[in-house]
């Protein structure tokens, strides 16, 4: 069964917490952690990673905390998806070709190729400044802006 993970499961949520703090604002990860309910050692790990992948940047000491590194506009699902779980594939014979013996001459290798196309298209539909933008998110996002 394909399924995402916590670690891709806590960096979208991560990612749409960033997103929708005002331009060039700064995040603390234990308010992410208690926001997002997400493990704050497991966060720092997932922060970490992202920033890696040049998602996020981080700053230290007073005031310090983490930030998107480019527009929330100009990143997707899939970018957060990847930096933290690897490419996405829903079969094998999708890697690289010659992967499976038989892709070939198997008469759903299409059907996978399609579907593959269309989960990416999906998950790059939507930038993370529109997923901050939703109602729910808004709400959530007002909450924390008061206890600043």
């Amino acid at each position: 069964m394909m399924q995402l993970s916590m670690t891709g499961e806590y960096a979208v949520r991560t990612m749409i917490h960033l997103a929708g703090l005002p331009s060039g604002g700064l995040a603390q990860i234990s308010v992410i952690s208690k926001e997002w309910a997400i493990p704050e050692g497991f966060l720092r790990k997932i922060v970490a990673q992202l920033s890696k992948d040049g998602l996020i940047r981080s700053q230290r000491g007073a005031g310090g905390g983490i930030q998107l590194s480019k527009p929330a506009e100009t990143m997707t699902l899939l970018d957060v998806i990847e930096a933290v779980e690897g490419k996405v594939f829903l079969n094998k014979c999708l890697i690289a070709e010659g992967t499976c013996h038989l892709d070939l001459t198997c008469a759903v290798h299409v059907v996978w190729c399609d579907a593959q196309k269309s989960l990416q298209e999906i998950l790059t539909r939507k930038s993370l400044a529109e997923l901050a933008s939703g109602p729910r998110i808004a709400r959530s996002m007002e909450s924390i802006r008061s206890l600043a």
